[in-house]
C-alpha cells in the first residue's frame, strides 16, 4: 500500500548505498526539513557508509554515522516524485512516470579529503537545486 502525500519524495540511489547517496539524503533532509520524503538506497549494499563520507559531512554538521547502506524498495522506487541515480547502471529500477536524474559524481570510497570535499559540495549544489525545484 503507497502513501500519498503532498510532499514531493525523492529517492538517491548508488551502488553501494554508502557515499553519494548517503551524502545526498542527508543533504535533502537537512535543507529541506519536513518539506520533501527523502529515500536512500542502493543495488548491491556494502557494509558501512564510507569513512571519507562521514568524514567531510561532520565537517559540515551533518552526522551520517548512524547511517547504514540499505537497498532500495519497490515502494520507495514508486513512492518517489524524483529517482537521482549516481553511478549505479541498469540496474537502477526504472518505472513509467517518475523523473529520473543522473548524476555523474566521483564515488568517495578510498578518495582524499580533499576530493571527497569537492563531492560533497558538488552534492550540495546539486540537492539546492533540486529542492529548488520541488518545494520553490
Amino acid at each position: 500500500m503507497l502513501l500519498m502525500s503532498d510532499r514531493p519524495a525523492v529517492l538517491f540511489l548508488c551502488v553501494k548505498n554508502a557515499g553519494r547517496s548517503q551524502m545526498a539524503a542527508a543533504w535533502m533532509r537537512n535543507l529541506g526539513g519536513d518539506a520533501v520524503t527523502v529515500y536512500s538506497g542502493g543495488s548491491a549494499p556494502g557494509e558501512s557508509v564510507h569513512p571519507e563520507a562521514v568524514a567531510v559531512m561532520e565537517e559540515v554538521g551533518i552526522d551520517i554515522s548512524d547511517e547504514s547502506p540499505a537497498g532500495w524498495t519497490e515502494q520507495q522506487a514508486l513512492s518517489a516524485d524524483v529517482v537521482v541515480t549516481m553511478g549505479c547502471g541498469d540496474v537502477c529500477p526504472v518505472y513509467p512516470g517518475k523523473r529520473y536524474l543522473d548524476w555523474e559524481l566521483t564515488d568517495p570510497n578510498g578518495q582524499p579529503l580533499e576530493v571527497v570535499r569537492g563531492v560533497r559540495d558538488d552534492i550540495k549544489a546539486r540537492v539546492e537545486s533540486l529542492l529548488a525545484e520541488l518545494v520553490g
